[in-house]
């Protein structure tokens, strides 16, 4: 019987790090570990800034700055949530919100996919020219349409409602979605939908049964993006929505416009509108680098 030769490092020692050699390496990373906690914290000012100018009295907002309440805390207060959950207009504005984002996020993401699926491995008349005219969409503002989208939704008979903000959020959101999950599916191995093609999958069960899968960094990034996009958005919700239909981003606006003073009111209701897409971005993180980096390199 043959010995199997085992290949030994040549310094068994250098195989471990030592602590000086570990100490050295992090004394190496100490500026740039430092330089990125100083960023960090000038980026989360604004932030807490907000947190606490929502959480002060309304009487204290003319005295002085906000970080004066950080040395007296026992002067913070929750009343002005308490306003904001009382107040109806504030309350539908946010399910407003959510019967916008929801279904456009999601249209988003599931036509995007089927359409990314098709160009990735669907041969079919005018393939690329149609991908490099879905590419050229994504250089249109979405200023340029907005006259000519409210004239057809007042012929149709749908402005001022949450399904026009939906259907231009959609409309506006493909591109870009397409984009993203053709060249991820495109990094996808040929040999997996070729062998279910081989086993008698259809192709609409290679979609659901290998590529959804496998794209689901691709799919989180996008849903990701396209969720934070129509939970801020303002313009397009002032243009197609009327008050009724408005969401948090639309009622903060106008609580700012009719009482320029009531900072303790839009405070607050800014900080509850940063929260969902807060919770939504770190429950989907650790697909957020992967999705991007997924179809950079092949």
């Amino acid at each position: 019987m043959a010995a199997v030769a085992v290949p030994i490092p040549a310094d068994p020692a250098a195989a471990v790090p030592t602590r000086p050699r570990r100490f050295g390496r992090t004394l190496r990373r100490l500026p740039l570990n430092l330089a990125m906690a100083v960023v960090a914290l000038l980026w989360l000012v604004p932030t807490v800034g907000l947190l606490v100018t929502a959480l002060r009295p309304l009487a204290l907002f003319n005295v002085n700055g906000w970080w004066e309440a950080l040395l007296h805390p026992s002067e913070l207060t929750l009343q002005n949530f308490r306003h904001i959950i009382e107040d109806p207009s504030i309350t539908r504005a946010l399910l407003n919100t959510v019967l916008i984002t929801a279904p456009a996020t999601v249209l988003v993401v599931l036509l995007g996919a089927l359409a990314g699926y098709a160009f990735a491995w669907i041969d079919f008349r005018w393939r690329d020219a149609l991908f490099l005219v879905m590419v050229g969409l994504l250089v249109v503002p979405l200023q340029m349409a907005l006259l000519p989208v409210a004239k057809l939704y007042g012929t149709l008979g749908i402005y001022g409602s949450i399904l026009g903000v939906v259907l231009f959020h959609t409309a506006f959101g493909l591109p870009f979605a397409i984009f993203l999950l053709r060249n991820f599916f495109a990094t996808i191995p040929k040999d997996l939908p070729e062998a279910a093609r081989l086993d008698g999958a259809s192709e609409l069960r290679i979609f659901t049964r290998v590529m959804l899968p496998l794209g689901l960094p691709a799919i989180a990034s996008l849903a990701i993006f396209q969720f934070l996009w129509v939970w801020n958005d303002l313009l397009v919700s002032l243009v197609f929505a009327k008050t009724s239909n408005a969401p948090i981003t639309v009622a903060i606006q106008q609580q700012l416009r009719a009482f320029g003073g009531s900072i303790d009111v839009i405070s607050a209701a800014s900080f509850v509108s940063m929260l969902v897409p807060l919770a939504v971005f770190f429950a989907f993180q650790r697909y957020f680098a992967a999705g991007l980096l997924g179809g950079s390199v092949k």
